[in-house]
């Protein structure tokens, strides 16, 4: 049996590598001349960035995958703890948050008396909801509802229902004043690229990944998660066809022979598109063989747009933590420009809230001696509007240029780094456009589909076309969702509609 993988990226390469275990042979097609996807690296003048996910987070979910692989996290990648895990700017006051029930329970209690016992209840309950979520609603395709009447989701009904009517921002606002906790307890919000005000309750689980569990960093970056995850592909016997497009899905009879690219054809007797599926249904499908047609996104949110900042500083920045989140004191305005704009508040259509990595605080091997390695993350509208930034393009538009600039004068102002811009020494620019360009984004958005009550679980599309037998979706755009732990699992998941396995829970080793 022949399969095809569209899309080299973490959940290209997963399904690569679970396919090629369960026997069959794979091709893995990719337009792009490298793997990794929206997980990139991009290198110069002796400093090196990731261009995509930074953060390390849901560790169970690699261990996983690697255990199904025949091999282990610790064979495969060299993780360090983080400490702290991230640094709060909160105007200009860093707070400094360290993961562990009491370190977490201290640091409330001392920033609103009364909210260390609060916190350590919310974290019980976010623990025990991530748990149920592991078992119950990420490794599953939802092709047997009875399994949502589990006992364990019924004895927790009542307060499944509260986490699903309120949304995180109201969540949050019920136990905590002051601002500063606040914003801890729903930025992860932003990694599911949506806000606090439309994420539902129930992502107060991503508070247990950061805050109980703890947050690391691969050696290497993401690239090295990357290039083990590709190790696992070749292993099984992938072949890989990169610098080649996908132009078409080739069918007959309403089932999968094989796919169209811009060299030839290739026959298939299954197709696993982990490219976007936007760009799978709208693009490589004609339109009575479309699962979600175009009248479909219409009605769906895309999530969030970034420009990303890649910068080489001269000297060290000890104002940084290897992770730093710069927070509006009011961060609203924030929100409102990024998914509901324009505001008269942000003229250039981008968030003051940020977020800079400092990966050269951890990793000798990013930036030359005497150099820190910044990558700046600064949230934007999903569309193509605000243009291209200079990393693969010889010009940055405008306005990707002045978000950038803003961005780093920002930290500078804030962190209390004057002569920050003065010491930079290289800056590349990611914009919207380039993301629709390299990795055919539905809408520029640079994560995936906002994490919306209507956009969560079995809300979130199914990983099977309906239209053609033997097509079947992965990756941060289908189910469980965003992120490269989802990723991983929207592979397994692959592997369960294939055998035809309904179960809730992980593949057994």
């Amino acid at each position: 049996m022949h399969a095809v993988v569209i899309g080299a990226g973490i959940a290209g390469l997963a399904t690569a590598a679970l396919l090629g275990r369960e026997g069959y042979e794979v091709t893995v097609v990719d337009s792009l001349d490298e793997v990794g996807g929206r997980a990139g690296s991009f290198a110069e003048a002796g400093f090196r960035w990731d261009t995509g996910p930074s953060w390390y987070l849901m560790p169970e979910a690699f261990d996983h995958f690697f255990a199904l692989c025949g091999t282990s996290t610790e064979a495969e990648l060299d993780l360090v703890d983080l400490s702290p895990a991230y640094r709060v700017f909160h105007g200009d006051a860093p707070v400094d948050v360290h993961s562990g029930t009491e370190e977490v329970t201290a640091l409330f209690e001392s920033l609103e008396p009364g909210a260390g016992e609060k916190v350590r209840e919310y974290l019980a309950q976010a623990s025990d909801t991530y748990d149920m979520a592991l078992k119950h609603f990420l490794y599953t395709t939802f092709s047997a509802p009875l399994n949502l009447v589990h006992r364990d989701i019924r004895t927790r009904l009542s307060r499944l229902v509260a986490l699903l009517s309120a949304n995180l921002k109201q969540h949050v606002g019920r136990s905590f004043s002051d601002a500063r906790l606040r914003q801890i307890l729903s930025y992860p919000a932003v990694f599911l690229s949506s806000e606090p005000a439309a994420a539902p309750a129930l992502y107060s689980l991503m508070s247990h990944t950061d805050l109980v569990e703890g947050v690391r960093y691969p050696q290497g970056g993401f690239a090295a998660v990357v290039q083990a995850i590709y190790r696992q592909a070749q292993k099984f016997g992938a072949t890989f066809r990169l610098g080649e497009e996908v132009t078409s899905i080739k069918v007959a009879n309403r089932k999968v022979t094989g796919v169209r690219t811009n060299k030839g054809a290739i026959h298939a007797d299954i197709v696993v598109s982990a490219a976007d599926m936007h760009h799978t249904e709208t693009q490589l499908l004609p339109p009575q063989l479309r699962t979600y047609p175009e009248r479909y996104w219409g009605r769906r949110n895309p999530g969030l747009g970034t420009v990303l900042i890649l910068a080489g500083v001269k000297g060290e920045l000890p104002e940084l933590a290897h992770h730093t989140l710069l927070f509006s004191q009011d961060w609203d305005p924030d929100f409102r420009a990024v998914y509901s704009g324009p505001e008269p508040s942000r003229p250039l259509g981008a968030s003051e809230s940020i977020y800079v990595s400092k990966t050269s605080a951890t990793d000798p091997n990013v930036a030359p001696a005497g150099h820190e390695n910044l990558f700046i993350l600064v949230p934007v509208p999903a569309a193509e509007a605000p243009g291209f930034g200079n990393a693969y393009h010889a010009d940055e538009s405008e306005r990707v240029a002045a978000i950038a600039d803003a961005a780093l004068n920002h930290i500078a102002a804030t962190a209390g780094v004057p002569d920050l811009v003065d010491r930079v020494v290289i800056k590349r620019t990611l914009g919207p456009a380039d993301f629709a360009e390299r990795y055919r984004a539905w809408s520029a958005g640079s994560i995936g589909p906002a994490h919306t009550l209507r956009q969560s679980a079995f809300l979130r599309g199914r990983n099977a076309s309906r239209k053609v037998d033997g097509l079947y979706y992965a990756g941060a755009t289908t189910v469980p969702g965003v992120g490269v732990p989802m990723c991983l699992i929207s592979a397994e998941n692959i592997i369960k509609r294939l055998r035809g396995d309904k179960s809730a829970g992980p593949l057994s080793h």
